[in-house]
Order: structure tokens, then C-alpha cells, then sequence
């Protein structure tokens, strides 16, 4: 049902790219968005099981997009490196395709958003007290990952 990469040489293993969602604090959701236009918006994520969460608000164009049409693909590069004398980055990227859906169960809401948390605050109180002051007003998104493929990619 996916397509190959065509440029075999340069895929990267699954676990590299389990690495890379991992690691890497942000990537791009492309959702179908409103009359059927692309919408891609920049995320903070967790990777957490084989899936990938993110959070967001309550009302919007992310969440209406995903309430309409599931099927989602999201994107995640490393920073990259300029070895020295080159002019040209290398870098590695991630895509994702799957399905994403809105966490309704507040204990799975609460359990993510705290892995959410610990990945980006500075500490795990810090982390519990904002997830009890904005669990009731904050959506948990959980991507489920059908297909997964990375790249390394010489800029030049």
C-alpha cells in the first residue's frame, strides 16, 4: 500500500528511525484540512510504545481535520551536520504515515501528556503541575504508525 523508497542506499533502518522520533523534539503533521487542502503544522511530540502523541487545543483547525479525515503523514529531521571544509549539510529525516486519533480515557490523557511533559520540562513536578492545571482543557492526539521510513540526505 506505501510506496518503496526509491533510493535505497540512503534508507534508514527502523531502529534509526525509531532514534530519530525519539530524540528529536518536533516534526510536521500534514493533515486534509479544510475543502480539501493540505494542512501541515509544526509539532512538539512524544514517542511513546510504537506510537507518537502529541497535544493541542480543544478547538481549531488541527482538531477539525482530524475529526474529518484520520489518515495523517508527519515528518521529523535531525538537525543535521556541516562536516568541516563542506559547504552542504547531512542530515536524517523520518516520515511517518498512519492514523491519528483523539485520546478520550483522561487516565491514557493524564499518562501522556506527563510523557509529554517529561520529554520538554525541566523536571517531572514541573511536568505534574501543568498537566493537572491544563488536562481539562488540552486534546491528546495519538498517531499510530502503518508505515514508517527514513532517509540520509547529503545536501549537495
Amino acid at each position: 500500500m506505501f510506496r518503496q523508497m526509491r533510493r535505497v542506499k540512503q534508507q534508514l533502518s527502523q531502529d534509526e528511525c525509531v532514534e530519530i522520533l525519539t530524540n528529536e523534539p518536533r516534526g510536521v503533521l500534514a493533515l486534509l484540512g479544510d475543502n480539501d487542502y493540505p494542512y501541515a503544522v509544526p509539532m512538539d511530540h512524544v514517542y511513546v510504545d510504537g506510537k507518537i502523541y502529541f497535544h493541542g487545543a480543544q478547538k481549531g483547525h488541527k482538531k477539525d481535520a482530524i475529526e474529518n479525515y484520520p489518515k495523517v503523514s508527519y515528518c521529523v529531521i535531525d538537525e543535521g551536520v556541516m562536516e568541516d571544509g563542506n559547504w552542504w549539510y547531512t542530515f536524517k529525516s523520518v516520515i511517518v504515515f498512519g492514523k491519528i486519533r483523539i485520546l478520550t480515557d483522561i487516565d491514557e490523557k493524564k499518562e501522556k501528556l506527563t510523557d509529554l511533559g517529561d520529554k520538554f520540562f525541566p523536571t517531572h513536578d514541573y511536568t505534574i503541575e501543568e498537566v493537572n492545571k491544563f488536562l481539562n482543557k488540552t486534546e491528546v492526539f495519538e498517531l499510530e504508525i502503518e508505515h514508517m521510513s527514513g532517509k540520509f540526505v547529503r545536501e549537495k
